[in-house]
């Protein structure tokens, strides 16, 4: 169960509205950061447990879950970064834990670079990773009257029940409630313009080079048969970073953070140096 100091808002960063959920506890800050067509809920199981250690604040990220479906944000993971930054301020935090799982990890290590002085840690789970920027064919066809009806159609057929398939190694793991809670997003009026402005603007991953300038020491968590970022994306990450190890989970999909939330839990506290509250 959650703490009574759980709290709900909408800020504004970044001139978007953004929806966030945070336990202020004095404890050391941890920040959460979503994947792509997710939410704060990816960390629903994960928030009550970390909060007996650690101050949280987790944000849905602009185009995604209850914030804005904005279309004046560029959909950047360096813009995307520069709101997680802002966030920070805004919250006044200093020593960060960045938690991000799948393109949230892209966004983190975009953070750690951007602000490195207030970044103290990364967790990396199922970090997205080498993705290249959207082709310019896919970015033209974009701008063709017709794409946005073909977008809203596919939108509209989406199966989400077979996309979480897709994340679980387990499918009896999925609830009804992580289908409303991932449905439900899909449903708001700007989502598929958000969608469009995202598959536009996306620049490709950090590069090698890149990714070997980022100090900031960082813990990489995988599920073994991860079908969205396989565990090769995982371990390449681990050889660029200068800073970094790689843990794994057999029998385990993308959503680590539904499938193996007690080892990732006990995985962070041993990272951070902490010990489990009994």
């Amino acid at each position: 169960m959650r703490q009574s100091n759980y709290s709900k808002a909408e800020i504004i960063l970044e001139n978007v509205k953004v929806y966030c959920e945070y336990i202020l506890n004095g404890k050391p800050p941890v920040v959460l950061i979503h994947g792509f067509v997710s939410s704060t809920y990816t960390f629903n199981r994960l928030i009550p447990l970390l909060q007996k250690h650690f101050s949280i604040i987790a944000l849905d990220l602009p185009g995604f879950g209850k914030s804005e479906k904005s279309t004046s944000f560029v959909y950047k993971h360096e813009n995307y970064a520069k709101l997680v930054a802002k966030c920070i301020d805004y919250f006044n935090l200093e020593n960060v834990c960045l938690i991000g799982h799948s393109m949230g990890g892209q966004v983190a290590l975009h953070t750690a670079r951007i602000i490195p002085e207030k970044i103290n840690k990364l967790v990396l789970l199922s970090s997205s990773g080498y993705l290249r920027s959207t082709n310019r064919w896919m970015v033209y066809c974009s701008y063709l009257p017709l794409f946005n009806q073909m977008v809203k159609q596919r939108i509209k057929r989406s199966n989400v029940k077979a996309s979480l398939q897709n994340v679980f190694y387990n499918p009896s793991l999925i609830t009804k409630e992580h289908i409303r809670e991932f449905e439900t997003p899909l449903k708001d009026k700007n989502f598929n313009k958000s969608l469009i402005r995202l598959l536009r603007q996306r620049e490709g991953d950090l590069r090698s080079d890149q990714l070997r300038e980022i100090r900031t020491p960082a813990l990489l968590i995988w599920g073994q048969e991860d079908k969205v970022v396989p565990l090769g994306v995982g371990k390449r990450l681990v050889r660029d970073l200068p800073n970094a190890n790689l843990i794994t989970y057999e029998e385990t999909g993308h959503f680590v953070t539904e499938e193996r939330t007690k080892e990732v839990y006990e995985e962070i506290l041993k990272y951070c140096g902490m010990e489990e509250v009994r």
